[in-house]
């Protein structure tokens, strides 16, 4: 059995956003994984996900050092190993992993890209960004764009040929679950109960924003957006759900006091599981800056809301406008504003439609085991 070697910077990366794909391949391939440890959370990730771990300290931050460290840790674990395939997931793991990939003679050097952090950079930071960015896509063999507008920026920034670049299916670097995801799971009495336990009542209209709370997702402009909303509606909720990284894209500090202060904002904190939040909300709320192909919007739409989301690569492709949600443009605080106004005009009949629209469309484009099905065959492709 041939050996493929997937890499990500950190074991959450595998268990969350790959969830279940490297099991599946298993089946086909002895598969190896390599990623930073996080107190053993590595090992945790390998035995549920049917993979042999291999641990390598990664950082998302600029730190030459261990970076250099782990080209050379990386580069000396796939002469060993001899794969047939490397596939990299993630910024850093992408760079190092490349590097390493190609040093060692593997014939196949795969990097899918979920996002550019480098598109929000400017001045010094973003040349060098650029420059490797050039140097990881210089690395492979082949490039996996996970939306069809992340190509078009790709191909716009010149950071490789066309030839490259190849989106997998419909885009997506992993697909969803619609089974796990659908809102059949959740009856009116369940929901009920869960609203009263964050002090949710009713009939409140609730607007969920499920991801990290830093800058780049929108948050200083949702939050804006959400107390001029509070002003005239007294019967509307925001739940946050997600963790702070405040040292990465910090808050602006009187967004973090809306949030302790605003009585009609709801913060829920990390959540394992995200489905009762979607299940007890009206819409979602996704005004982020830049994505590749974000899991949350296509988990909302599995779970029959309708979204309103930022003119960008993903979300444009996954909403389509006043059919099962909205497109704004992004960083716009009244454009934000005028959406969710909107939403609470709407009717539950119009709300519930647009919903359904939404879960036909991922189910029709982005169930997971179509976006598998559609990787393994690239894989098999692949001269030997």
């Amino acid at each position: 059995m041939k050996k493929l070697i997937r890499i990500t910077t950190i074991p959450g990366s595998i268990n969350g956003l790959l969830r279940g794909q490297l099991k599946f391949m298993s089946a086909h391939y002895e598969v190896i994984g390599i990623s930073s440890n996080d107190e053993g959370f590595l090992k945790e990730v390998s035995e549920r996900e049917n993979f042999r771990p291999i641990a390598v300290e990664m950082t998302r931050k600029i730190s030459p050092l261990i970076d250099i460290i782990g080209v050379i840790k990386l580069y000396t674990i796939i002469k060993k190993e001899k794969p047939f395939i490397v596939h990299t997931h993630t910024p850093k793991a992408g760079t190092l992993g490349m590097i390493a990939a190609k040093l060692a003679g593997v014939p196949h050097r795969l990097h899918t890209i979920a996002g550019l952090p480098l598109m929000e950079a400017t001045g010094i930071k973003r040349k060098i960004l650029n420059k490797v960015e050039k140097l990881t896509y210089a690395c492979a063999t082949k490039i996996y764009p996970n939306s069809y507008g992340l190509k078009t920026i790709i191909l716009n920034n010149k950071f490789t040929t066309e030839d490259k670049l190849k989106v997998i299916g419909n885009g997506s670097s992993n697909g969803i679950n619609t089974e796990h995801f659908n809102p059949k799971k959740y009856d009116d009495e369940f929901c009920i109960k869960l609203r009263k336990e964050w002090n949710i009542n009713k009939n409140d209209f609730v607007f969920v924003f499920i991801g990290r709370l830093v800058a780049d997702k929108g948050i200083n402009e949702l939050i804006a957006a959400f107390n001029k909303l509070c002003k005239n509606n007294t019967n509307i909720k925001l739940l946050l759900v997600g963790k702070q990284e405040e040292h990465l894209d910090p808050l602006k500090p009187e967004t973090l006091s809306s949030i302790k202060t605003n009585k009609q904002i709801v913060f829920a904190g990390w959540q394992n599981d995200v489905r009762p939040y979607f299940a007890i909300s009206n819409a979602l709320v996704f005004p982020s800056y830049r994505e590749g192909f974000p899991n949350v919007v296509l988990q909302a739409g599995a779970m029959e809301l309708a979204s309103i989301v930022t003119d960008i690569n993903g979300c444009n492709e996954i909403v389509s406008h006043n059919e099962n949600g909205i497109i704004v443009p992004v960083k716009s605080t009244e454009k934000l504003y005028e959406a969710m106004q909107g939403f609470l005009l709407k009717t539950k009949e119009e709300l519930r439609a647009m919903g359904k629209k939404s879960r036909d469309r991922i189910v029709k484009m982005y169930d997971q085991q179509f976006v598998w099905d559609t990787l393994l065959k690239e894989y098999k492709n692949l001269k030997h």
